[in-house]
């Protein structure tokens, strides 16, 4: 059985994070482009943007903890040898 790198073990949790930082990107951004949206059609200018910024900010906070958690419970443990 070949040994892997300690590099390739931790590449799993590195995409997780990648995948972290895409999905707190787009909550964020996609609350401010619908507010937007919503503001240009109603004619209530910033008012549903900010409400989206903070929709999404929170969708950001809720879903990064738990992806985040998710990471952190799969990070591979410390070998200890007895002796």
């Amino acid at each position: 059985m070949t040994k892997k790198s300690p590099m390739l073990e931790r590449l799993p949790a590195a995409m997780q994070l990648t995948g972290l930082g895409w999905y707190l990107a787009v909550c964020i951004a996609g609350g401010i482009v619908g507010g937007a949206l919503a503001d240009s059609w109603l004619d209530t200018k910033p008012v549903l943007t900010l409400a989206g910024l903070f929709i999404g900010l929170g969708l950001a906070f809720y879903g990064g903890y738990k992806l985040l958690m998710q990471v952190i419970g799969t990070r591979p443990k410390d070998k200890k040898t007895d002796g």
